[in-house]
């Protein structure tokens, strides 16, 4: 129980933003399709970043909040439902523990995942949860953690991921028993994790080059995605309410011109 209750509480955190203002290092402006008032996702780029996590992240990070169906979203990978289905179903379960409800009661052998059912946590590895990191890490950037650099330069948890993944200068040091690995953009300049990606880690199914950076960008859009999958609706209400209060604005203020303007004249003559 208090385990399920310290991890409530850092996912309310992580979601409210509370790990964002801290000391990020070299963090890196990236240009995403759906940075600003009317950017939207790059599906293809989408399905790119879920490869690589499928094939790169997923061996230590799961993504439990993220149900499988929301990956035929048209706002986000849009991808055709019987392709989901296949996906699911090939999808590799490390962590059997952290998914009981993934256990055959009567065999105890794994059955196949469904589209119906989320991502299957992984806790083997400790590393944590990445449904919602790129969120966590959105106001991470400008002076004392205000988060300034988001808004005039589009910069959020999407750039802290990719610098993240491209930040490791090739130097490690062992510490209690523990490797640490260099990179310029953790707090302190060391972290645990081992540098994932390298050139031709993963081979793109629509036969774009697997270099570093492109799969950084890649994976960390489709975190951004799975941290806000409803961030297209959400600019298109945005935008609507904004066009609504104009226009309310505009009638105003006409009415308020047509209703005082006999009392203005009146005024007027008995000057």
């Amino acid at each position: 129980m208090l385990k399920k209750l310290a991890a409530s509480a850092a996912l309310s955190l992580a979601a409210t933003g509370a790990f964002a203002a801290g000391g990020a290092g070299d963090v890196q402006d990236f240009a995403f399709s759906f940075e600003g008032p009317f950017g939207t996702y790059d599906q293809a780029q989408l399905q790119r970043g879920l490869q690589v996590y499928t094939q790169v992240c997923s061996a230590c990070h799961g993504l439990e909040h993220v149900p499988i169906r929301t990956l035929t979203s048209e706002t986000g990978p849009g991808m055709p439902a019987d392709q989901v289905r296949a996906y699911a179903e090939q999808f590799m379960v490390i962590d059997a523990a952290s998914n009981p409800e993934l256990v055959d009661a009567e065999t105890g052998d794994l059955r196949p995942l469904r589209p119906t059912d989320h991502f299957p946590a992984n806790e083997t590895q400790g590393a944590p949860d990445l449904s919602l990191m790129a969120k966590a890490r959105a106001g991470f950037s400008g002076p004392y953690g205000t988060g300034i650099a988001q808004l005039f330069k589009g910069m959020g948890g999407a750039e802290y991921t990719a610098s993240l993944l491209l930040g490791y200068t090739g130097e490690d040091k062992v510490e209690a028993g523990a490797v640490l690995y260099e990179n310029t953009v953790i707090d302190g300049g060391w972290i645990n994790m081992a540098p994932p990606l390298y050139e031709g880690a993963v081979e793109y199914a629509d036969g774009t080059p697997a270099t570093e950076e492109q799969m950084a960008k890649d994976v960390a859009a489709f975190l951004m995605w799975t941290a806000e999958p409803k961030m297209m609706e959400r600019k298109q209400a945005g935008f609507t309410g904004v066009l609504f209060l104009t226009i309310l604005t505009v009638l105003l203020y006409l009415t308020n011109k047509r209703l005082w303007a006999p009392v203005k004249a009146r005024a007027k003559k008995g000057e």
